[in-house]
C-alpha cells in the first residue's frame, strides 16, 4: 500500500481556523483528519472538519488558533511495532487514520485503515519456481503465478493480501521462465517492492529459503504464489504467537464419502459394518508461519520440501501448530482449479479482499 505524504495531514497547532479549512479541504476525497504539531513537530491533537463545526457553533472564530479546538485524546501507536489488540479496538471504533509516532512524539508514518486491515510483524516469501506442468499448454510460456485471473496475475491478489496487512517485506523466489517474474515485479505492487531472488535449480518448496536474505522480524511467512485465497493473516498469527509455536501451518477441511459399506476387521475377522461413512480430515493449505531462528535447520543447496521441515521440525520436539482456513481457498494446480478461480473472480470481481 503506498504510504501517506505527511505534510497533507500535519498542521502547526498555532495555525488558524481558516487555514485548517483550507488544509481540510485539500483532502477532499481523502479521510479529512489532520494532526496538529507543536513546534518541535510532537503531535498534540487531532482536527476534523466535525471538530470545526462545532467550535465554531459554541463561539470560535475562523481565526481562533487550532490549539483552542483540536481534539486531544486522540489515538496513537507507539513503540516499534503497533499492537495487534490496539488494532482490532481501532477497527471496532472504525477510526481511519492513526498515526505512528516515533519515541519524541513526532510522526514515523500515518497508517490508513480504510485500506490496511492490519500491521503484521511478519517477512513474507512466496514460492514461484514451478513448471506448472498440469497447466499447459498455459504455461508453456507464462509462469503459472503470472496467469490471469479475473484481469489480474494470480500472484498479485497474494501480494496486495499481503499489503493489506502491512507487510512490506516481500520476497518471491524463481526459478522457470524467472525472467518475467522479475520483469512483472520491476515496478511496485500495491505499493511493495518486491524482491526477486532467483535459485540456481530446483529446490523444492522450502529449500529457496536459504538464499533470501534475512528481514528484520521473527515471524517468516512462507507461501505458494499460486493460491487464491481470503485467509486472516491476523488470526493466523495471533495463532502462531498464542501457541508459542515453532511452526503454524494452515489447513483447510477435506471431507471424504465412501459410498459403499465398509468392514471394520480384526484378521479376518469382521466385527462391524459403517454404512457409506464420512471421513474428515485437513490438509495442508502451503501457507506457513515459522519462527526464524527454525530456518537453520534447512539444509544448505538441497532439495527440501515443506513437508520435509515439519517431519524435521516435529522430530525435534518443535511445536508444529495447526491454522483452520475459514474462507476461500483455490490451489491452482489444474485446468480445473483454474476455470474454478476464474468463475469465482467472475462472481466476486475486484478482490479477494477479508
Amino acid at each position: 500500500m503506498d504510504e501517506i505524504n505527511i505534510p497533507d495531514y500535519v498542521i502547526g497547532q498555532g495555525a488558524t481556523v481558516i487555514d485548517a479549512l483550507h488544509k481540510l479541504n485539500r483532502l477532499s476525497g481523502r479521510t479529512m483528519t489532520l494532526f496538529a504539531v507543536d513546534d518541535m513537530g510532537r503531535v498534540t491533537g487531532t482536527l476534523t472538519d466535525g471538530d470545526v463545526r462545532r467550535a465554531l457553533i459554541e463561539g470560535c472564530s475562523l481565526q481562533s488558533q487550532v490549539v483552542e479546538v483540536m481534539h486531544r485524546a486522540f489515538t496513537a501507536f507507539r513503540g516499534e511495532h503497533p499492537d495487534i489488540a490496539d488494532i482490532r479496538d481501532i477497527r471496532r471504533r472504525q477510526i481511519e487514520l492513526v498515526p505512528h509516532l516515533n519515541g519524541d512524539g513526532t510522526i514515523r508514518r500515518i497508517y490508513d485503515f480504510s485500506v490496511f486491515h492490519s500491521i503484521l510483524p511478519i517477512d513474507a516469501v512466496l514460492m514461484a519456481g514451478g513448471r506448472g506442468e498440469r497447466l499447459r499448454p498455459l504455461t508453456l510460456d507464462t509462469p503459472k503465478p503470472l496467469l490471469p485471473v479475473g484481469g489480474r496475475c494470480i500472484i498479485d491478489y497474494n501480494i496486495e493480501a499481503l499489503a493489506r496487512n502491512g507487510i512490506a517485506d516481500i520476497s518471491v523466489t524463481v526459478n522457470y521462465l524467472a525472467e518475467k517474474i522479475e520483469q512483472h515485479f520491476a515496478n511496485p505492487v500495491a505499493g511493495v517492492q518486491v524482491k526477486c531472488v532467483r535459485e540456481p535449480r530446483r529446490l523444492g518448496t522450502i529449500g529457496s529459503l536459504t538464499l533470501v536474505e534475512p528481514g528484520s522480524n521473527d515471524t517468516v511467512l512462507l507461501m505458494n504464489s499460486d493460491l487464491l485465497t481470503n485467509i486472516n493473516y491476523e488470526a493466523m498469527y495471533m495463532t502462531h504467537i498464542d501457541e508459542c509455536a515453532d511452526m503454524t501451518a494452515a489447513v483447510i477441511p477435506y471431507v471424504v464419502s465412501v459410498p459403499y459399506a465398509i468392514f471394520r476387521t480384526e484378521g479376518n475377522a469382521v466385527l462391524s459394518l459403517e454404512e457409506k461413512p464420512t471421513y474428515n480430515y485437513y490438509a495442508n493449505a502451503g501457507i506457513y508461519m515459522i519462527r526464524r531462528e527454525c530456518l537453520d535447520i534447512i539444509p544448505q543447496d538441497t532439495y527440501y520440501d515443506a513437508t520435509d521441515f515439519i517431519e524435521a521440525l516435529i522430530a525435534r520436539g518443535g511445536k508444529v501448530r495447526q491454522y483452520v482456513i475459514d474462507g476461500t481457498w483455490i490451489d491452482i494446480g489444474s485446468p480445473d482449479d483454474y476455470r474454478a478461480a476464474q468463475e469465482l473472480m467472475r462472481r466476486r470481481p475486484g478482490n479477494m479482499s477479508l
